[in-house]
């Protein structure tokens, strides 16, 4: 049973992929493509501040992959495996969940554990850690970025784990809907104090100005960022939404099959 279930979230997640493609080709690259002309701009201005400045400038050996094929073949096969990766992790979630949170139907806990997922491994660590066109993360922060990224959606899944768990032993006290509100609310809690101990790192480029204090070159674009990150967001809903939707109507499916096949 296991297996099969695994296999229709592998499915799902492949579907998940393709539609997630299709959106971030249309909506995010365009942004990425202003960012990469950004930075170039940057670039060409910094080299007529070190100019005027007496400061001697090389340029590296430029080659590698090109455009085409990071907004087309990298994009996708991207996209793709991580979507599969999220369908994996997500019938997992499902099979451990399925029977042990209640009387809940398998669509709708498919529903529930699709918003979980998003909530806990997009939303919240991006509230702190927003995303960023790749030309705009600085080298000297990355990494740190990186972990520090990693370790809160951990740390906000677990929480999440938690807080259902609280909801669950709450409900024969205080019942549903109030054990639901107390869970939800230290969740909130728990969260609120993990963002404010965890740094804050700021990689959104200011003005460059030159030695005499002139702007040369203006500051990142606010227009670009926030319709980078909104549609950043746009593609891990329909990544979500797509697998709840088309693994829903799979395993529901199989469990139909399954329990029909139970002898009476």
């Amino acid at each position: 049973m296991e297996k099969q279930i695994i296999w229709r979230g592998l499915l799902a997640g492949a579907v998940a992929g393709v539609l997630a493609f299709l959106f971030a080709r249309i909506f995010v690259e365009p942004q990425i493509e202003k960012a990469i002309r950004y930075e170039e701009g940057v670039g060409a201005a910094h080299e007529v501040v070190e100019a005027a400045a007496g400061h001697a400038h090389s340029h590296g050996a430029e080659g590698g992959i090109t455009r085409a094929v990071q907004m087309n073949i990298g994009l996708g096969l991207g996209v793709l495996a991580f979507s599969v990766a999220i369908g994996a992790l997500f019938a997992v979630v499902f099979a451990v969940a399925y029977g042990r949170v209640g009387d809940i139907s398998a669509r709708l806990l498919s529903l529930y554990v699709a918003g979980g997922m998003l909530l806990s491994l997009y939303v919240i660590p991006s509230l702190k850690y927003p995303a960023s066109p790749p030309a705009l993360s600085l080298d000297e922060t990355i990494r740190q970025r990186t972990l520090l990224y990693l370790l809160l959606v951990v740390v906000a899944a677990a929480l999440l784990v938690g807080a259902v768990y609280l909801g669950r032993r709450l409900v024969a006290r205080l019942g549903t809907w109030n054990a639901a509100l107390a869970a939800a609310g230290a969740y909130v809690v728990a969260v609120a104090v993990v963002m404010l101990v965890l740094p804050d790192i700021q990689e959104t480029p200011g003005p460059l100005v030159d030695d005499a204090g002139a702007i040369v070159y203006e500051g990142f674009p606010a227009d670009v960022l926030y319709e980078f990150r909104l549609y950043s967001l746009g593609t891990q809903v329909v990544i979500y939404a797509t697998i709840a939707l088309v693994f829903a109507a799979l395993v529901s499916r199989l469990l139909g099959e399954r329990k029909h096949a139970l002898p009476a």
